[in-house]
């Protein structure tokens, strides 16, 4: 018989694994505690941008012309305990407020919600990110006869859907070999098709996800600490990348120089890791990410006073500054501690008129800053401003009009805060073109 699958907690990773689960094959229930999320996610539509979600929901979702309908949704902890054979709980875990720590309270209330009703014999998945011990924890949480297994998530946001069914790696920490054959029974087809499936204990598991963040917001700081090094020798970060990254133990991803990262994984989850560390009296080994975040926080102050004396040096009053991304990456509207937006509410609380533009992030910027200027155009945006930030690297900027946008622009100045636009083609239109860690000229 197959496999039946719920999925506790329907946000960005909940509504993508259960379309994924119901894109594999399998009757899949997805249960969250919001009815408005529940009855968007019941007509095939997703609270959130993310390139292919809701063509995969329309698919599956039941009730749908044409579906398939394997996918439906409930807020019934009692029904999906009663039809579930596999339950994954994807619930957030945000930082607490004031702490580095993360907080457990969604992950928490799922397990106590879900273990009065769990049937004996199946299987609980914990997908969240958490810290290392909490599986252990959270396993003597469920009745006698119901197993826990962790396998983290390693979804980016804007390849979600891709991440999912044709994922890098499948990691599982388990303590039985019925455990183990479930999810290789879940995950038959991506592991077919060549995914490694990598069989751990619950702390190493629990440590990958926090591992590979922190790895990856290192080489972020480390490249954006190198432009740094570059602007105070007058060398180019661009090219010294391009170096390091034909260095194939290096590597050239995530060696672009600029604002830094954010989002609502990778900030929050080296913080959490450094927290957790600490508890466990292995702070010392995690000192490092400290300066990682430093060097990440540091680089948003910069552009701000890159911006600055790109309009004559002194006060931000009177002066219109043009923004160009709200959310933290492209192809997504997530604007969860978004560097763009942090820059843009500086300036803005300096005394500049700021004007932000992003091609899906503009509903969720408005309700975190509603006080900024929007424009409903890049062209918008940029009327009449004295310098133009470029701070989410969306296609759509990197293949702007550079003449069309100087005939409105009140000043020709551009301001690469990714380090994604060509200079060439900017400097040749009669625009000042400067990026973080590169020579003016």
């Amino acid at each position: 018989m197959a496999l039946k699958i719920t999925v506790i907690g329907t946000g960005y990773l909940g509504a993508t694994h259960a379309a994924a689960m119901a894109e594999l094959g399998f009757e899949v229930l997805g249960l969250d505690v919001v009815p408005e999320k529940i009855e968007m996610l019941q007509r095939g539509e997703v609270p959130m941008y993310e390139p292919g979600l809701e063509e995969l929901l329309r698919k599956h979702v039941a009730g749908i012309e044409g579906a398939s309908g394997r996918l439906r949704f409930t807020m019934d902890f009692a029904e999906a305990g009663a039809f579930g054979d596999v339950h994954f709980v994807c619930v957030n875990t945000p930082q607490k407020h004031g702490e580095y720590a993360c907080d457990m309270t969604y992950v928490d209330s799922a397990f106590a919600s879900l273990a009065p009703h769990v049937r004996s014999g199946a299987l609980v998945v914990g997908k969240s990110t958490v810290p290392v011990g909490s599986a252990d924890r959270l396993a003597r949480l469920l009745p006698d006869g119901v197993e826990l297994a962790w396998n983290p998530e390693f979804l980016r946001e804007g390849l979600a859907v891709n991440d999912t069914l044709h994922p890098d790696r499948i990691v599982v920490g388990v303590r039985s070999e019925r455990a183990e054959k479930l999810l290789r029974e879940v995950y038959a087809t991506p592991v077919a098709e060549g995914s490694p499936f990598v069989v751990t204990d619950f702390p190493t598991a629990e440590l990958v996800k926090t591992s590979a963040n922190s790895f990856l917001a290192t080489k972020i700081s480390f490249i954006n600490a190198m432009a740094e090094v570059c602007e105070a020798a007058d060398g180019d970060v661009v090219k010294l990348a391009e170096a390091l990254g034909y260095d194939d133990r290096i590597g050239k991803k995530f060696l672009r120089a600029g604002i830094g990262f954010g989002g609502g994984c990778l900030p929050k989850d080296i913080r959490a890791f450094m927290a957790r560390a600490g508890e466990l009296g292995a702070d010392q080994a995690l000192t490092f990410l400290r300066e990682v975040d430093s060097i990440n926080m540091r680089r948003r102050g910069h552009m701000v006073e890159l911006a600055r004396e790109a309009v004559g040096g002194g006060s931000f009053l009177g002066k219109r500054v043009a923004v160009l991304g709200a959310a933290f990456k492209p192809d997504s509207d997530d604007v969860r501690d978004s560097p763009a937006l942090n820059v843009a509410g500086q300036i803005h609380l300096q005394g500049g008129q700021v004007t932000v533009y992003d091609p899906k992030g503009m509903a969720n910027a408005r309700r975190l800053f509603p006080t900024l200027g929007y424009a409903d155009s890049a062209e918008e945006a940029v009327r009449g401003a004295d310098v133009v930030l470029h701070l989410t690297e969306w296609r759509e900027f990197r293949e702007l009009d550079v003449d069309a946008l100087g005939e409105v622009v009140g000043r020709r100045v551009i301001l690469d805060g990714r380090n994604a636009l060509d200079p060439v083609v900017w400097r040749a239109a009669g625009w000042t073109y400067r990026a973080m860690g590169r020579p003016g000229a």
